[in-house]
């Protein structure tokens, strides 16, 4: 029940980016990603439901072909197999919320 930062082994993606998986269960998970300037989410879809909310930085967030710039405090609501990507403008750090788990990040 209890995912303690300091114990958790982040996953490196590439040179420009990392991810932690956080609290989770078969419903729900959280993870906690870092981008260098200029890190790309690559354009993808997923069944899961998502909600990604920036903690730090700025990001050119592309939606279904809505692109737009976010930055600390703004949050993006992505439904079930909706095509989306990121390009990391300024260092910078997400929280990504997903129902249900994401099994391949484990």
């Amino acid at each position: 029940m209890f995912f303690v930062d300091k114990d958790i082994v982040p996953t490196h993606l590439d040179e420009k980016s990392e991810r932690k998986v956080l609290a989770h269960d078969e419903d729900l998970m959280a993870c906690h990603l870092y981008f260098k300037t200029g890190g790309i989410g690559k354009r993808h879809t997923h069944p899961h439901t998502q909600i990604c909310y920036i903690i730090k930085g700025k990001f050119e967030f592309d939606l279904n072909g809505d692109t737009r710039v976010i930055t600390a405090g703004d949050s993006v609501y992505i439904p079930s197999d909706t095509e989306h990507g990121l390009v990391c403008l300024e260092e910078g750090e997400l929280l990504d919320i997903f129902t249900p788990e994401r099994k391949d990040f484990l």
